[in-house]
């Protein structure tokens, strides 16, 4: 098997980070292209659902922001070993970072758009806005990683 060089390594790595964030920018237009607004239907709005009950969208709403709070974690760990040394730990975390922080915002970008009423119905649309944010903040995270372990694995001249 023939030894890549580090420089071929990060640029995968550059590659991927590419294509999540087409992939994120896709999911963002889908939605603002296919979404009807919810004051649309401002007299079909269902009634409101108690704080206390787990409805699905709620679920989903938890479980991708749990996913983008992990991958801003991540990002701020690898970003702080990127400060200090660039490994291949330091690109996993980073890639995980991406792949999260992706993850919480496709699935947030979804609840939003299947929402079928404002907050308080159940729909989990605060949720989904949140992870709108968290999501994208996990991706930056991981991408600003990835470039500084870029730089400080650069031979100096």
């Amino acid at each position: 098997m023939p030894v890549r060089s580090v420089s071929s390594r990060f640029a995968s790595a550059g590659r991927t980070a590419v294509a999540a964030g087409a992939g994120l920018a896709a999911a963002f237009l889908a939605t603002a292209l296919f979404a009807e607004p919810a004051a649309a239907h401002a007299g079909l709005q269902p009634a409101p659902v108690g704080v206390g009950y787990w409805t699905p969208g709620r679920i989903w709403s938890v479980v991708a922001g749990t996913t983008g709070l992990a991958g801003v974690v991540t990002g701020g760990l690898a970003l702080a070993r990127a400060a200090v040394r660039a490994r291949a730990v330091t690109v996993r975390l980073a890639g995980t970072a991406v792949t999260a922080g992706l993850a919480c915002a496709i699935i947030g970008a979804l609840v939003v758009a299947a929402a079928e009423g404002g907050p308080g119905t159940g729909y989990g649309i605060v949720g989904g806005v949140i992870d709108l944010v968290i999501g994208p903040a996990a991706i930056a995270l991981g991408g600003l990683a990835l470039a500084r372990s870029r730089r400080t694995a650069a031979p100096e001249r």
